[in-house]
């Protein structure tokens, strides 16, 4: 295993750069334009959600053609997750984190000035491939992070991308109505192209962890899942968690806008600033994890997570209680990632980029499948049957929890 020295760079230069100091760690604003930027990159994933009737309108195409978007963005964060995440351990983060807003940049105003849909469709590709920026920073934050409060700080910068998930839809809704469609891509652009000079300038320089080749760069991240069953049993616990979570944000909207609620989608856009509240408890969950309560947080966290979909499913009819239970379950996936990823990046040190890829890959899975079998759920047995379906991921969870040894619960 590679020893820890070799993750860091000490130099007096690195640490001006990067508004830290040896002993008391990365200063607050570098923290908080860490957590800003995972926050403005991730949320390139999703402004398409609520374009989709005005794209349908531009473009002159079918609902399903529509949803192809959102399918291919997602597609491509997938990919880049398993092919440009690892490359943070290889390369300077500064300089990779640099180059990829670069494309996403282009990418975005392309999407702005797309002619025709399949032109849209390949510049999402790319927006989604390289808006994995976002996993690249976070264990850039656990690198600078000082051993005894590197919890707290992670989860600082994951609040950041959760408002971004949340947000992302709310903002897409509201600049859309007021300026069109290709504005919300344009601005983005014009957001993406700010972010890289700034994060080129306001960054520490990391020297790369390993010089391998491309190609055994890629097998060690598959071989970190078979050699660290704490990684594979955290990437499992989440998958459940983020199903869960993708289930309920995928089929929210159909209950909204349909009888009883009849929100339109700027409304849903609106619900959706509730769930943002959970983001609060992210860097209490790193606090816990720093002092040891990883196990006893993550179980709370399966055992909160279901009592969301109970609140929700008993209270269909009431937004405030779907807003309760949107708030729940959004501090519970917080808790349990915060958590995890606390305990993945203490395995290795020098691949932690590549520890946040294999964990990121396989819970994503999790979030997929979730979505999909959310709408599915939902079609043949309404907002209760999505309740029963969303409480179950968790309490999968809960159940593998339940079978941790004692004598482990520290490291996992």
């Amino acid at each position: 295993m590679t020893h820890l020295h070799q993750d860091t760079d000490t130099s007096p230069a690195a640490s001006d750069s990067a508004g830290t100091a040896p002993d008391q760690g990365p200063s607050g604003r570098l923290v908080g334009l860490l957590a800003a930027a995972c926050g403005l990159t991730v949320a390139n994933l999703y402004y398409a959600q609520p374009l989709l009737s005005s794209l349908r309108g531009s473009f002159g195409i079918d609902a399903v053609t529509a949803g192809a978007l959102i399918t291919i963005t997602q597609l491509g964060y997938a990919v880049g997750m398993v092919l440009l995440v690892p490359l943070g351990d290889r390369m300077g983060k500064r300089r990779l984190v640099a180059v990829l807003l670069a494309v996403t940049t282009a990418a975005l105003a392309v999407s702005a000035t797309a002619p025709v849909f399949p032109v849209l469709l390949g510049a999402a590709l790319v927006v989604g491939l390289t808006s994995v920026v976002a996993q690249i920073l976070v264990p850039l934050a656990a690198d600078i992070a000082p051993e005894q409060a590197r919890g707290r700080i992670v989860g600082r910068v994951m609040s950041g991308l959760l408002v971004g998930i949340l947000l992302s839809r709310t903002v897409g809704s509201l600049v859309a109505e007021a300026a069109g469609w290709r504005v919300v891509y344009l601005a983005s652009a014009v957001l993406m192209a700010v972010l890289a000079v700034v994060l080129r300038l306001a960054l520490p320089e990391r020297a790369p962890t390993t010089d391998v080749p491309y190609g055994r760069l890629l097998a060690s991240t598959a071989r970190l899942l078979r050699e660290h069953a704490a990684l594979r049993r955290r990437a499992l616990y989440q998958a459940a968690m983020f199903g869960a979570f993708s289930a309920f944000w995928t089929t929210v909207s159909y209950l909204l806008t349909g009888p009883g609620y009849h929100y339109s989608e700027l409304g849903v856009g609106l619900f959706a600033l509730v769930g943002a509240a959970g983001a609060a408890v992210a860097p209490l969950a790193g606090r816990w994890a720093d002092h040891g309560l990883g196990r006893a947080a993550t179980g709370a966290a399966f055992a909160v997570g279901a009592a969301a979909f109970a609140v929700g499913g008993f209270g269909r009819h009431s937004v405030l209680l779907l807003g309760a239970a949107a708030v729940l379950l959004d501090m519970a996936v917080q808790t349990s990632m915060i958590v995890g990823q606390h305990t993945i990046y203490r395995l290795d040190a020098a691949a932690r980029s590549r520890l946040n890829s294999a964990y990121i890959a396989v819970f994503f899975v999790g979030g997929a499948l979730g979505s999909q079998l959310g709408s599915f759920a939902y079609h043949a047995g309404g907002w209760t049957a999505l309740s029963f379906l969303g409480a179950a991921l968790p309490v999968l969870g809960l159940l593998g929890w339940l079978t941790e040894r004692r004598a482990t619960a520290p490291a996992v």
